[in-house]
């Protein structure tokens, strides 16, 4: 189901892609056993421990939210496992960024299982295998300036190599041999992307920057169109039951339905039914839809376009849930008591007539105004506080976290920037789909089948432990590492809730956690509290959640078109895969929307904007403009004249002269001095008057169990 952000499920599930404090982790743990009961956080599975030499050559492979280089070995077989996280150590200052596909002689120093950092010794290979820039006509030479803001080098196009391409074209190229252009770097142009500012411009390059497959092939599109409608034959028949849909405005991709009714048995209890797009009846193990499914591994989401990870004949078809037409499905039928706890589920395979197509916005507008709409919607909302409550017992992460939502106009351009609204309609959604979540990895459980699960580990010991510091001196304490319960972060959310230390806290917490990712190794989702989890409720646009259906067929004997052996023994791999195409996606998302959003603010340089810290290193600050969501760095340089001291556990600088203090999450005053399209990147600088109005004493001032005597400190722990 296409809610707002792409490919987030719930709250806790949105595991960020944040600038963090410490880097990230893959951590895997044992799995858990079926009392729910975790033994350790701590123990690793196939392959992720294998011990590098403390030199090798590794090949980098994107870059983290700080923008520093993220790499793999280069010697480093599938069948060794998931390969470790290297964690780049930023390149000295005047020396060229390391670019995605470059080869690099580097040093290794362990950070914890599976992860190193790396200081380049040698770069083997400076030359990228292709360029992604903006075409520069010049009087004497051509010039393509790269769209990625840590090149800095432009590249020289020789005559005849421009493909015809215009000024101020975005283009795709390569290097050539460096011939006649002695200390240069010449590139190739290879396609035209379409001109800088276009509508589709942005979107562009973020799409071809991260390889992301834009066309399937003939074959794909070819059983796409051959589809059609399923019989009801030995399905059951759903076709009288009330189902609806609930999606954003903007959607087209319709791929569940809900249902509820009060349970005439029990007092309080109610019956629900959760319907998902029958998309493993289309897609077959091993044809061309599949194949080529599994290669997205999931759709991106752009302001301007989706790129969806099945052709549209199918995604927005026959796999869509269209009102008041019969679509095939998988549904769980499950029953809940008073208090939200899930007593029984069964599932099937049925065929459905949805009876709605309804937005957030219009649900959410009937239920204030107490209209059913002559449908099911006050039992949807009654399930939902049953559902909630259960949530609020089982004690989960609820970081509240900001989204913006872009709106373009008909031209392509950023219309305006709003927060993006979540109504209790999202959460009613949200719940359903939790909910329904459990009970897929139940049943496989239950019939011995292997399962992609939906993991998230807790937060690893390096980042607990900064954040151990970070809460201490808020006089803030939390239970060891083997009995932290995402009760205990929500406890403080809560505790702190509307003070000023609230937005503090959860800046710091977001960047604690881990990130979820797919495996058939069960560790359980920390974030949600629950010993199981797998993905089921969206197949149209995550493969992951076609596997789960197609396990469920199986072990089910729902039909022939179930899990092959072959898919099942290549779990491990293929959970590696759908991983990295989740992130890649998340990591092109993000850019699109700080290009998106840059261009909008490229018209107000020189403007003054109210702002926060949400992010403090030792090279700067990084500021967000409350009113856009619009982020940029403020350079070391532009800060007043002081020795600077960089606090990492406080996330702080202090100016060691001035006593000046820049704190995480301090609110701020910038002027906007550079927007650049092309790379997505704002410089700020921060004005004294208003750091003077609002940090220091902001700081010094703070209230409840974290106010200290000016100029003293708690101890360190």
């Amino acid at each position: 189901m296409a809610l707002p952000g792409g490919l987030w499920q719930c709250a806790a599930d949105r595991i960020p892609v944040a600038r963090s404090v410490a880097k990230r982790t893959k951590h895997r743990d044992r799995p858990i056993p079926r009392d729910g009961v975790r033994p350790s956080h701590r123990p690793p599975s196939r392959g992720t421990l294998a011990k590098l030499p403390d030199t090798t050559v590794v090949q980098i492979t994107g870059t983290d939210r700080d923008g520093d280089a993220v790499a793999r070995p280069v010697a480093w077989e599938r069948a060794d496992g998931v390969p470790p996280m290297i964690m780049m150590h930023p390149e000295k200052q005047g020396t060229p960024a390391l670019a995605p596909g470059e080869r690099v002689l580097v040093r290794l120093k362990p950070m914890g299982p599976g992860r190193y950092e790396g200081r380049t010794l040698r770069r083997i290979g400076e030359t990228p295998g292709r360029i992604l820039g903006v075409f520069k006509r010049g009087r004497t030479e051509n010039r393509i300036v790269p769209t990625d803001r840590r090149s800095k080098a432009e590249w020289i196009v020789p005559d005849g190599q421009d493909a015809g391409a215009e000024a101020d074209e975005i283009v795709l190229a390569e290097p050539v041999a460096q011939h006649l252009h002695l200390g240069l770097k010449p590139a190739r142009v290879l396609e035209r992307l379409g001109k800088l500012g276009d509508a589709r411009s942005i979107s562009l390059i973020a799409i071809h920057t991260h390889d992301i497959p834009q066309t399937f092939p003939d074959a794909a599109v070819d059983e796409a169109k051959r589809a059609r409608g399923v019989r009801l034959g030995s399905r059951t028949d759903l076709r009288d039951v009330p189902l609806i849909t609930i999606d954003g405005a903007d959607a087209r991709d319709f791929d569940d339905a809900v249902f509820a009714e009060p349970d005439p048995d029990h007092a309080g209890a109610f019956r629900l039914i959760v319907a998902i797009a029958d998309v493993a009846h289309y897609v077959k193990p091993g044809s061309a839809l599949d194949h080529a499914a599994g290669i997205r591994g999931n759709s991106v989401y752009f302001p301007d376009r989706v790129v969806p990870m099945l052709p549209e004949a199918l995604s927005n078809g026959w796999c869509s849930l269209r009102p008041n037409e019969d679509r095939g499905c998988l549904f769980v039928e499950m029953r809940i008591d008073r208090g939200g706890r899930k007593t029984g589920h069964r599932f099937g395979r049925g065929l459905m007539r949805s009876a709605a197509r309804l937005t957030y916005e219009e649900v959410q507008a009937a239920q204030d105004a107490g209209d059913d709409r002559g449908l099911p919607l006050p039992h949807l909302y009654a399930a939902f506080r049953s559902l909630l409550a259960a949530r609020l017992e089982r004690g989960t992460l609820d970081l509240d976290l900001p989204e913006r939502q872009v709106v373009l106009d008909g031209q392509g351009h950023v219309a305006s920037v709003s927060p993006r609204p979540r109504l209790d309609s999202h959460r009613l959604i949200e719940e359903f789909m939790v909910l329904a979540n459990v009970a897929a990895a139940e049943e496989l459980e239950r019939l011995h089948l292997p399962c992609m699960y939906r993991i998230h580990a807790p937060p690893s010991d390096e980042k607990l432990d900064a954040l151990r510091g970070f809460l201490s001196t808020l006089g803030i304490s939390l239970p060891p590492g083997n009995q932290l319960h995402p009760r205990d972060f929500d406890r403080v959310l809560r505790r702190y809730a509307g003070t000023p230390e609230s937005q503090l806290i959860s800046e710091v917490m977001l960047r604690s956690q881990s990130q979820a990712a797919y495996s058939p190794d069960n560790i359980g989702h920390f974030g949600l509290a629950l010993p199981r989890y797998a993905h089921f409720t969206s197949p149209i646009r995550r493969y992951a959640d076609l596997l789960v259906h197609r396990a469920l067929i199986k072990g089910l004997r729902l039909g022939r078109d179930g899990l092959t052996d072959d898919q099942a023994a290549a779990l491990p791999e293929i959970g590696e895969r759908i991983t990295e195409t989740e992130r890649r996606a998340q990591t092109a998302e993000r850019e699109a929307i700080d290009r998106y959003l840059t261009a909008f603010m490229a018209a107000h340089v020189g403007g003054r904007f109210a702002a926060r810290i949400s992010g403090v290193t030792r090279f700067g600050l990084f500021v967000t403009v409350t009113e856009t969501g619009a982020s940029g760095i403020v350079p070391f340089a532009t800060l007043p004249d002081d020795y600077w001291q960089f606090d990492e556990r406080e996330q702080t600088l202090t100016g060691r002269r001035t006593q000046k203090v820049y704190r995480l999450a301090q609110e701020v005053e910038v002027l906007l001095s550079e927007a650049n399209p092309v790379t997505g990147g704002m410089v700020f600088h921060v004005l004294e008057d208003a750091v003077a109005a609002r940090g220091p004493a902001a700081s010094a001032n703070r209230p409840g169990p974290g106010k200290w005597p000016r100029g003293k400190r708690p101890p360190r722990r």
